[in-house]
């Protein structure tokens, strides 16, 4: 039997106590062999001084019997008994790859089948079950998967060089707005605000703040009336009677939009935009011209700096989210899982929709790559060598295997006794 077994990756993994349980059990069967042995010796020694030693006689000798062909055969498993090139033994090393492929075709009949899979997942509520652990906070495991979930996050994100991740981040960004066609889109959020009449709020705003613009700049128009006058409204004064009436109308007529939601000059503005969501979808050459400048927005500097400078804001806000002490919620991310753990317990709309959607994920993943598994399966078990085969099997199951030497002992002296009987009573 081979030294301890360790986990996989075998780094820091805990021994294995199977192994060493295993020889000690091959230790007792030996150990009662050996005395079945000697009780054999012994009562043939002193079988003519007194007939009870006649029954020990047929116990032992039927017991060794019994315990050497138990023997034999556990052996002829494993390894050749005595080391002697006997037939049909050493069966497991000497049929591996059979063995591998036995497991493999096993694990895929039985269990990497659609049929097989969609049935055991139709009995499982996946995501009742996930969604209780999750927002129960008394569960331990449930909060170490959160803070753990949180650090690990966080580790990341302080790891990484910010400026490359930021740059890969909106690379990743830019080449998704890149292959989508932002003109229709817009086209079509301007068409429905018109439809909803949500547009209107924009228009008083704008109109709003026409007003104010000239009421700020109200001298730089009267001047820009004055140097554009002849000289003879100037030597009359009429170049300020007329900027004064030009002012005037502009102001009563934005007063008279903002007052009157049908007044022509909204229904002009109108017309505008209307056109404008008309030409942003089917426009060919307006539509080239939204893309070149969504083009050269995406490739001007400055937005390139903007966004570094939005992507630090939001790795420092989600770091310092995930840093949050346990005593203030455990952060957000706490949070959010927990109060996603209730709509999981608490919706079956909800559950069957993602059990159907991992149940469809499961076998999607059986029937694609099933045979893969198989074949990872099988391929794993052929490179190991024999003995790494034959000690993992022994480790697994070698200890009930002494139990049946055991047993082959003492059901074989008892009926080496039972023949006796018989033997007696004819």
């Amino acid at each position: 039997m081979s030294s301890t077994l360790s986990a996989p990756g075998g780094i820091g993994a805990a021994p294995v106590k199977a192994p060493d349980r295993a020889l000690q059990m091959r230790r007792t069967a030996t150990g009662l062999l050996v005395a079945m042995a000697a009780l054999f010796l012994l009562a043939r020694h002193y079988q003519d001084l007194h007939p009870a030693w006649s029954w020990v006689l047929a116990f032992s000798e039927a017991g060794m019997v019994g315990g050497m062909a138990d023997w034999f055969a556990v052996t002829a498993l494993f390894r050749r008994p005595l080391g002697l090139p006997i037939p049909h033994t050493a069966i497991i090393p000497e049929n591996k790859d059979r063995i591998a492929d036995t497991m493999a075709a096993f694990l895929r009949d039985n269990f990497l089948t659609p049929q097989v899979v969609a049935r055991r997942m139709r009995a499982m509520n996946l995501a009742g079950a996930a969604g209780d652990w999750l927002a129960d906070p008394a569960k331990g495991s449930s909060t170490r998967l959160r803070d753990g979930a949180a650090e690990l996050l966080a580790q990341v994100l302080e790891s990484l060089d910010p400026e490359r991740l930021g740059t890969q981040v909106r690379g990743g960004l830019f080449r998704q707005i890149d292959k989508l066609e932002v003109s229709p889109l817009l086209g079509q959020m301007l068409a429905t605000t018109i439809a909803d009449q949500r547009h209107m709020p924009v228009i008083d705003s704008l109109v709003r703040w026409a007003g104010l613009t000239l009421e700020d700049n109200e001298e730089l128009i009267r001047d820009l009336i004055h140097k554009r006058a002849n000289a003879v409204l100037r030597w009359t004064g009429l170049d300020e009677t007329l900027a004064s009436s030009v002012l005037d109308g502009l102001y009563k007529l934005l007063a008279e939009v903002i007052v009157d939601p049908q007044h022509p000059l909204r229904g002009k503005v109108e017309e505008g935009l209307a056109k404008l969501a008309q030409d942003m979808q089917h426009d060919g050459e307006l539509r080239s011209r939204v893309e070149r400048l969504k083009g050269e927005l995406m490739a001007n500097p400055a937005v390139s700096r903007w966004w570094q400078g939005v992507w630090e804001r939001l790795r420092t806000g989600m770091l310092t989210r995930l840093r949050r002490p346990a005593g203030e919620g455990s952060g957000q991310l706490a949070e959010a899982l927990t109060e996603l753990g209730r709509h999981l317990r608490d919706d079956p709309a909800m559950q069957q929709q993602i059990n159907r959607f991992a149940r469809r994920t499961l076998v999607g993943v059986s029937v694609r790559y099933g045979d893969q598994i198989v074949r990872l399966v099988s391929e794993t078990v052929r490179r190991w060598d024999a003995q790494t085969v034959t000690d993992r099997i022994e480790g697994a199951v070698g200890r009930d295997l002494q139990f049946i030497r055991i047993n082959g002992t003492l059901v074989g002296g008892l009926v080496g006794v039972a023949i006796h009987a018989v033997d007696l009573l004819l």
